[in-house]
């Protein structure tokens, strides 16, 4: 039964979020129902603000309000490394660790043949171009998935002939999960039991 039109649309719209199911959405728009007008509004302003401000940075296609991203930009980075993720959020999850001091580069997904997600749709060609000079050693930091294993297969075979060492992250993820909802012990030794490719 449906009490209001506006609240059905607003669940609807949040029931689009990532782990947003239509219970929690319908539990969420019912909060900002009853919530004060400001704090709707901040939330808005907020959410505004997000589009208008982030963008990609134009080395390694993370998200960020400047271009060059902080880490990019930052001197006290290796030049020499560079860990391969997937998502934005990636990046965030190992940063907590405090144990990665080199450079990321987000491909913005994996490959996926059954999905239709081909090299072309991802942030490969960006990749290759960074590559070379003093790229010492990539890190490929991608989830533990079908599809990611079949990502880091494809690059490894791009990045062999260059010279650069290879490794990833070692197994300490379980299977299926992903690198974001790891918690930051986990993801320190699986960085620091990386394998050679």
């Amino acid at each position: 039964m449906q009490t209001s039109e506006t609240l059905e649309k607003v669940a609807e719209e949040l029931s689009k979020l990532p782990s947003i199911g239509r219970k929690t959405a319908v539990r969420i728009a019912m909060y900002l129902a009853k919530a004060p007008a400001e704090e709707v509004q901040n939330l808005s302003d907020a959410l505004l603000q997000l589009k208008e401000k982030i963008k990609l940075c134009s080395v390694c296609c993370n998200i960020t309000e400047e271009d060059p991203c902080s880490i990019c930009g930052s001197p006290k980075r290796s030049e020499s490394t560079i860990c391969i993720v997937e998502e934005p959020g990636d990046v965030f999850a190992i940063e907590k660790t405090n144990e990665f001091r080199g450079k990321y580069h987000v491909l913005h997904g994996i490959i996926s043949p059954l999905d239709g997600i081909g090299p072309e749709d991802i942030k490969v060609k960006e990749l290759l171009m960074r590559l070379g000079g003093d790229i010492e050693e990539v890190i490929l930091a991608l989830n533990p998935s079908v599809e990611g294993e079949y990502t880091i297969t494809y690059l490894s075979k791009l990045i062999k002939p260059l010279n650069i060492k290879i490794s990833r992250i070692a197994r300490g993820i379980p299977v299926g999960t992903d690198l974001e909802y790891a918690d930051e012990i986990t993801l320190a030794k699986a960085l620091e039991g990386r394998i050679i490719l």
